[in-house]
């Protein structure tokens, strides 16, 4: 029954399990599934803003998450270069960093 438990859980369980519920509930499950924007296209919204954000934590998991729902590598580093004129020149280097990292990873 425990095992069955850890599955369900999120990374927020431990400490928010609110968040967490919220998270797996609505977020990845009412939010991201409605029909008017694909999966894909919302990977593409979500790590743009990331970056433009500065949101460092956020953007590992969502650049695979990103590569999961159909985005390729080439598409994400495209965004990066074009938010390096909208977001930051700062912005998009941070994120080259760790899409490099995260590419890395996943070789």
């Amino acid at each position: 029954m425990a095992e069955t438990t850890r599955q369900t859980q999120g990374p927020f369980a431990d400490v928010a399990p609110a968040l967490d519920q919220f998270t797996r509930q609505v977020l990845f499950g009412d939010v991201w599934e409605r029909p008017e924007l694909s999966r894909r296209d919302r990977s593409l919204v979500t790590v743009a803003v990331l970056i433009a954000q500065y949101r460092i934590n956020e953007l590992p998991f969502h650049l695979r998450f990103a590569q999961q729902n159909g985005v390729t590598r080439d598409e994400l580093v495209e965004v990066i270069t074009h938010l390096a004129f909208y977001a930051g020149w700062p912005a998009a280097s941070t994120a080259v960093g760790i899409a490099r990292k995260v590419f890395a990873e996943d070789a």
